[in-house]
């Protein structure tokens, strides 16, 4: 359980990584408004979790052998029969909900400093 854990942890976390990237890209260009860049950094993060809480739903009824952390498992790593599925599909539900959790918590924090700048500019 716990390498089906760490292989959803890299496969679940780098493509998170790759959406931050785009995040911080898009908050990059527009960095002459920092108020601005916060709170679309905020938003598009708050749209990353709500992503990751519908992949965490729909869990159940996806294929595990169709998923990336399936494909990346040893084949001796990889669980069998109804008592196995329902581990992967367990390990999977809870990486999701870990990510979105800190997502929304980055989320939060952005939107936050957002509102603090613009109280500070007079900008509401």
């Amino acid at each position: 359980m716990e390498k089906i854990r760490n292989t959803a942890l890299i496969c679940i976390g780098r493509a998170v990584l790759f959406g931050a990237l785009a995040i911080s890209l898009i908050m990059v260009s527009l960095s002459f408004d920092l108020a601005l860049a916060l709170f679309v950094g905020a938003f598009l993060t708050l749209a990353m979790a709500e992503i990751l809480i519908v992949k965490a739903l729909i869990v159940p009824w996806q294929k595990p052998n169709r998923t990336e952390v399936w494909t990346c498992l040893d084949k001796t790593a990889r669980p069998a029969g109804a008592q196995g599925r329902a581990v992967f599909t367990g390990v999977l539900r809870e990486v999701y909900v870990f990510f979105a959790r800190n997502s929304y918590t980055i989320a939060c924090s952005l939107f936050a400093a957002s509102l603090v700048l613009r109280i500070a500019r007079g900008v509401v």
